[in-house]
């Protein structure tokens, strides 16, 4: 995904850092920051200061050579670029414990994002109320996914549901109308062109975590799998050893020199 911009096209790497950049701008605008150099910036951030100027380079040149960014206004640029200055509505299908944990989040609302809907089909679920920061939503049935799309103007769907029926969900979102959806389930989902798709698996990240762990218990012992411990037996060079002809022949050549 490319953000369309005045000038040149922003890269993805770009875009997915951008929500980082605006995260801690709003945190320094909280703590009555008005000013913050790129280093400073970067550090925050865990960029380089470099990388950090060349994104925003492609957003327009925003800071002043010996006093840095003006913070308010850096973060209202990005949060425009991101499409941040107006809500857009969420809506979360699957009313378990993911599904409750996320609507409790508060920090939806400040970074542009409103819960309008939330869907389920469990018959205990299905009519319950549930309270998601300052308001109480009424949990809708499958049926009514579309209806509630339309009704409430929901642009993104979440979904966290089991994977067994993810792919359904997602389908029937896109035939809502939905064009942007955030997957929690453990399932790659297949969507029509047009369709953005972002995957969370926190058992994927637990994972990329623990082999760094193990590298660090383990810094000499490298993994070895058994494709690569059969190649290092397949290449090992074979000790030269004299063949019986070899032998003779060496037997020969002493007794005609003797």
């Amino acid at each position: 995904m490319q953000l369309p911009t005045t000038g040149r096209p922003i890269p993805e790497a770009t875009v997915a850092r951008l929500p980082v950049y605006h995260r801690v701008l709003v945190s320094l605008s909280e703590r009555g920051v008005l000013t913050v150099s790129s280093e400073e910036l970067a550090s925050a951030c865990g960029v380089t200061s470099a990388k950090l100027r060349k994104d925003l380079s492609y957003l327009g040149s925003y800071g002043t050579r010996g006093v840095g960014y003006d913070v308010e206004f850096l973060s209202y640029q990005i949060a425009r670029e991101l499409g941040l200055t107006n809500p857009w509505g969420v809506l979360v299908v699957g009313v378990g414990n993911l599904g409750r944990a996320l609507v409790s989040y508060r920090g939806f609302a400040s970074r542009g994002f409103e819960i309008v809907g939330l869907i389920d089909s469990h018959p205990d679920v299905v009519g319950t109320t549930v309270a998601v920061v300052d308001q109480n939503i009424v949990v809708d049935p499958l049926d009514r996914l579309d209806a509630v799309v339309a009704e409430r103007d929901a642009r993104i769907g979440v979904i966290t549901t089991p994977a067994d029926v993810a792919q359904d969900i997602a389908d029937r979102m896109v035939r809502a109308g939905l064009r942007s959806i955030v997957n929690f389930a453990p399932l790659v989902l297949n969507v029509p062109e047009g369709v953005e798709v972002r995957k969370v698996d926190l058992a994927v990240e637990l994972q990329v975590l623990a082999f760094h762990e193990q590298r660090r218990r383990n810094p000499a012992n490298g993994v070895v799998t058994d494709l690569e411990s059969q190649k290092s037996q397949t290449h090992k060079p074979r000790a030269k050893s004299a063949s019986r002809n070899d032998a003779g022949d060496q037997q020969t050549s002493k007794a005609m020199n003797a």
